[in-house]
């Protein structure tokens, strides 16, 4: 099994600030100490390991994909990996949903 070097970019973690606060919500929604002791560590395993299982987030641009899973605190996220000129993954855009799934 190929296992890559996974780097979460500066783009990344300002896509998670804009997405969880520094503190839980009043709901309970989680915060962004809770996400990276729950939630991180999994999607970057992921992507280390499952690189070449991933769809491309661009039909025919390779060096983009994308992994769309539910998390432990999380229902849905969304997260946007680029391989880098040194065959590292830079995570680059995370999208989190705090709704559950309709169903």
């Amino acid at each position: 099994m190929t296992r890559r070097v996974v780097r979460a970019s500066p783009d990344f973690f300002a896509h998670l600030d804009t997405q969880l606060g520094d503190e839980r919500g009043p709901a309970g929604e989680p915060s962004i100490a809770d996400f990276q002791a729950y939630e991180l560590l999994p999607l970057v395993e992921e992507f280390a390991t499952g690189w070449d299982q991933l769809p491309e987030l661009i039909p025919g641009r390779p060096e983009y994909r994308i992994l769309i899973k539910t998390g432990y605190l999380i229902p849905l996220i969304s997260v946007v990996g680029q391989l880098a000129p040194d065959g590292a993954i830079d995570l680059t855009e995370i999208q989190i949903d705090l709704q559950p799934p309709h169903g």
